[in-house]
Formats: structure tokens, C-alpha cells, sequence
């Protein structure tokens, strides 16, 4: 439905986007994650017809949506939610019957459709409230019943929760999910939480370096990354650094003098990032039970245990750091603490592997 093409956008010389290319489809939701600065906003905008791209094309539905003169009617199909929660100073009502006005609606259907839209967004019986006396949430949910009640084909959302509370934020999400489930809304949306990306979204965009870095599926990006840079942004931890030296059942790698199997699709020689998550390994006490056969199983002293909520995330020096999450009473059972040795272990098959930046 939205075709990017070769899309840049400078402000004077600053590069924004440099070549962004993708595709979002009919019905989906596309979420568009990135480290706070990598041009999700202008990219959003770009495609809301609020500013013009320096190069490159965006299509909707075929449509060159900056060449031709049809931009209105493409205008249109689109509905747009900001980060800051934008109420004008009058009623909830009124607020929301500002498209449809342009529109030149009938009070009738005006009157109907904001019913709809309130109590779609919750805030049934809120139409002759004074908008800013609400809070953020409930602002923002006036926003959304604002860009919804033109009944839009594309919605997009550029950071909806960025200012919210954790209830406020679950609410906005549920509403995202219902408005793609039920009306069959395209949904584009920006984030720089990229769990909310992978809670919500069909496919997910990393832009990095004004470029989508990776376009896929949300087990796709955050299991299998396609560089460093993205594994380091989706939360991947242990990243470690090595050269392919031998090929059996799985790769082996040289880490520093460290040996690890991996299952690799590169070559002797090759030099690479190894990719782990803290989830898929183990701590054992080093005089405890041997790790399971064809595991690696590596021997170091822990340098760290720090907690994380009802969790403690434990390193361990092995010749490199890797880090393990535990929950307290693991970590207290096996009596862990700063200097204790232990052995790490994790599956050959549990170790992404990147051809090294």
C-alpha cells in the first residue's frame, strides 16, 4: 500500500534519511523502530504529506504522493497521531469533529460519528468536556478518536506513548491492535521502545544511519539481526568478536583464544560478531554438574551481579564478558557472587552469527 523508493530528506546539511527503501502492505501494522535522532518522526511525516523529501518517491497505492497534483485526495486517506498529545482549547467534542467539519459533514452525521469514535477510544460521555483538562492519556486518546473518525484507510503514529503512564500506554496499544483488527487500518508507527514494536507490529523497520538497517518480521529482527549495530539496539547484550577457524557439525570460532561452536554461514577466515542473548545462557557453580553434551561450556569468574527487577543480571570474565539473567533466588541457591567461578554454557544453535562491521 505505502512503496518507499531511494527516500532521502536533508535539512539544509543535515542528513535525515539517506535511501530508505521498504514496502508496508494493506492491513498491516508497521512499526518503524530506531535509536531516538534516526528520522522516524520525518519519515512519518514525509509520508503525511507534511514535508517534501529532497530525493527518492513514496507511493501510495501507486501513487507518486509528491509528484502529482492528486495530493489531497491521498491526504485524505490518512490520519495522523503526534507524540504530544495536540488538543485545541474547546470541547472533546469539538476537538474531534475538526476533519469532518473540513469535510463539510452534515451535523447529523457529526454527531453520530463522534459518539462512534469516543466510545471506541473509551471516553464515551466526554464530547462537552474541556479537552486540556484531561490528562495525557486521555488527550491523546481524544487525538486518535480525532484521526479516526474520518474513517482514514493509513493511520499514522509517531511515538503515541512516548509521555504516558503504563496504563495509559497499555490502552493506547489495545486500541492500535483493535483499530487494525476490526476496521482493517493500515497502521504505521514510530517508537523508540522496541519492545512495543515487537508487541504490536506484523513487521517491523530498524532505521539506522537514515536507512532501514532491517526490514522483517519482530522474531526475525530481534533473533536474528543482520549486523551489530542492530543486534546492540534490539537489546542483544553479549556480542563478542572472533575469526572463523574450522567448519564440523557446527562452525568453530576463535574468540580471543576462547573456542566456540556456532552454526555460522561463513567461511574459514572469515571475521565475525558473535551474537548471544542473555536468556539462552547458563550459570553453573564450577565443581557443579557438567553442562549438557554439545553445549559450549566456558569457564570464568563472575565480575558482577546487579539487580534488574526480580531479576539479576550476572557477568562472568571469560577471557570476554558474557552476561546471564537469573532470577534472585537462582543466583542465591547457587550461592553466586562478585569473584565466584562458575562455568557459562549455551547451545551452538543459540549463537547468531554476523559478518563482522
Amino acid at each position: 500500500m505505502i512503496e518507499l523508493k531511494n527516500v532521502s530528506k536533508y535539512f539544509g546539511d543535515t542528513r535525515v534519511l539517506d535511501g530508505v527503501t521498504g514496502k508496508v502492505n494493506r492491513g498491516e501494522i508497521f512499526a518503524v523502530i530506531g535509536p531516538s535522532g534516526s528520522g522516524k518522526s520525518t519519515l512519518l511525516r514525509l509520508i503525511d504529506l507534511l514535508d517534501t523529501p529532497t530525493g527518492g518517491a513514496i507511493r501510495v497505492n501507486g501513487t507518486d504522493i509528491h509528484a502529482e497534483q492528486r495530493n489531497l485526495s491521498i491526504r485524505r486517506m490518512m490520519g495522523m497521531v503526534f507524540q504530544k498529545p495536540a488538543v485545541f482549547n474547546a470541547t472533546v467534542a469539538e476537538n474531534v469533529a475538526v476533519g469532518l467539519r473540513f469535510r463539510g459533514a452534515s451535523k447529523s452525521k457529526i454527531h453520530t460519528r463522534i459518539e462512534e469514535a469516543l466510545d471506541m477510544v473509551g471516553l464515551a460521555g466526554y464530547g462537552e468536556r474541556r479537552a486540556r483538562t484531561l490528562s495525557g492519556g486521555e488527550m491523546q486518546r481524544v487525538a486518535l478518536a480525532r484521526a479516526m473518525v474520518i474513517e482514514p484507510e493509513i493511520l499514522l503514529l509517531d511515538e503515541p506513548t512516548a509521555n504516558l503512564d503504563p496504563v495509559s500506554v497499555a490502552t493506547i496499544e489495545d486500541l492500535a491492535v483493535r483499530i487494525n483488527r476490526d476496521l482493517g487500518t493500515t497502521i504505521v508507527f514510530s517508537t523508540h521502545d522496541m519492545y512495543q514494536g515487537q508487541r504490536l507490529a506484523h513487521r517491523i523497520g530498524v532505521l539506522m544511519n537514515g536507512m532501514f538497517a532491517q526490514v522483517g518480521t519482530p522474531r526475525e529482527v530481534f533473533t536474528l539481526p543482520a549486523s551489530r549495530e542492530v543486534a546492540r539496539f534490539v537489546g542483544i547484550e553479549n556480542i563478542v568478536e572472533g575469526v572463523v577457524v574450522g567448519e564440523n557439525a557446527a562452525a568453530v570460532v576463535d574468540a580471543g583464544g576462547v573456542r566456540i561452536r556456532a552454526w555460522s554461514p561463513f567461511g574459514a577466515g572469515e571475521a565475525v560478531s558473535l551474537c548471544i542473548r542473555s536468556e539462552d545462557i547458563r550459570i553453573a557453580v564450577a565443581d557443579g554438574a557438567a553442562a549438557a553434551p554439545g553445549r559450549n561450556a566456558l569457564p570464568g569468574t563472575v565480575t558482577s551481579v546487579v539487580p534488574r527487577g526480580p531479576f539479576s543480571r550476572v557477568t562472568v570474565d571469560c577471557g570476554f564478558a558474557l552476561s546471564s539473567i537469573l532470577s534472585w533466588k537462582a543466583v542465591d541457591n547457587l550461592g553466586i557472587r562478585g569473584g565466584s567461578r562458575v562455568v557459562v554454557s549455551f547451545a551452538p544453535e543459540s549463537v547468531h552469527v554476523v559478518r563482522r562491521e
